[in-house]
């Protein structure tokens, strides 16, 4: 694929820009945080083939790519400022196709209220591969941390966790547990996988309630090891209190399945550790934003993985996350 990069920085990516951008003609941005307000600042990159299969739509390849960073911050209890994008458009994009993923950039950020303040475009010789730096503001000295947590902290997840997985696996057309599932329940599924929904009205209730807190990107099981070892803790997890699809109920009576949902990955749900004395007032937030919260475990003292029970006994799980690299993270 051959473009001209003035012509699409001119064109399509001027319009998407915000404050601080300096209407893209210039090198560099420049922000300046409100009063008493520090920055967050989180990167994450999704390529073809790893975070979206090279047919999906554009537009949702765009979003997606805002939505995984947006849930970080969301997950620190940060409001998001502005983003900057590297974008490498692979041999098979065409200017048709930059063109939705840019209408893509322009649907979230009309939602999320954000706009563009730079970045850089090249032509890759692969697949297609975006990065985004995403900025978010909160009060000085408010941003949870995943070091925060205490043992008898309560776990708290938003939403559901697997779906995503399960809409990945609907999607490859492969022998899954999910191949008998009616076709709009499929096209949900994949939705959720396509595009996540970064539980953003949450942030300011994660800042007020949770010791601490992370987004669930990798898989609920090997991020929850990330939240307590942060922590000096480990945790249990009760496999049955886990919110699940109602959809993926059926099958997920069995253990292997319901371990692929736990380590899947791609949920950008919120993992918070709250307080015994802060959970019936973090719940009650939760509720007035309508953003649905489930408790799934505790932080208890000690090192090591993390436990998940299922009716009692521990879980096998062959794998605890995906890491890039490697695949799926073994015990």
């Amino acid at each position: 694929m051959a473009f001209d990069e003035r012509d699409l920085i001119d064109r399509l990516f001027r319009p998407l820009a915000g404050p601080g951008s300096l209407d893209l003609l210039d090198d560099t941005a420049l922000i300046v945080p409100p009063p008493g307000c520090d920055l967050v600042i989180t990167k994450d990159m999704i390529a073809a083939g790893v975070h979206f299969l090279p047919d999906d739509p554009p537009e949702t390849v765009a979003r997606k790519v805002l939505r995984v960073n947006l849930s970080d911050l969301a997950a620190k209890g940060a409001e998001p400022l502005g983003y900057l994008l590297g974008a490498g458009f692979g041999r098979r994009v065409g200017e048709r196709w930059i063109e939705a993923f840019c209408d893509g950039l322009a649907a979230d950020q009309d939602i999320y209220g954000i706009g563009l303040l730079g970045g850089d475009t090249i032509a890759t010789s692969a697949g297609a591969v975006f990065s985004v730096t995403m900025i978010g503001t909160l009060p000085s000295g408010t941003m949870v941390t995943r070091s925060g947590g205490q043992s008898g902290d309560a776990l708290y997840v938003t939403g559901f966790i697997g779906s995503a997985a399960a809409g990945l696996a609907a999607q490859s057309g492969a022998e899954t547990p999910w191949v008998g599932l009616a076709d709009p329940v499929k096209a949900r599924l994949i939705e959720r996988y396509r595009l996540p929904e970064p539980a953003m009205a949450l942030a300011p209730i994660v800042r007020a309630h949770a010791s601490a807190a992370m987004d669930i990107s990798d898989g609920l099981v090997g991020d929850c090891d990330k939240l307590a070892a942060a922590s000096g803790c480990t945790a249990v997890i009760n496999a049955r209190t886990v919110p699940i699809d109602p959809e993926l109920i059926p099958e997920a009576v069995e253990p292997d399945v319901l371990a692929g949902l736990f380590t899947g990955g791609d949920d950008y749900q919120i993992l918070a550790a709250i307080p015994t004395s802060d959970e019936s007032p973090f719940c009650e937030a939760a509720a007035a934003v309508g953003v649905d919260v489930s408790k799934i475990g505790r932080l208890v003292a000690g090192s090591g993985p993390v436990t998940v029970l299922l009716d009692g006994e521990a879980m096998a799980l062959p794998a605890r996350s995906y890491v890039h690299g490697r695949g799926k993270e073994g015990p």
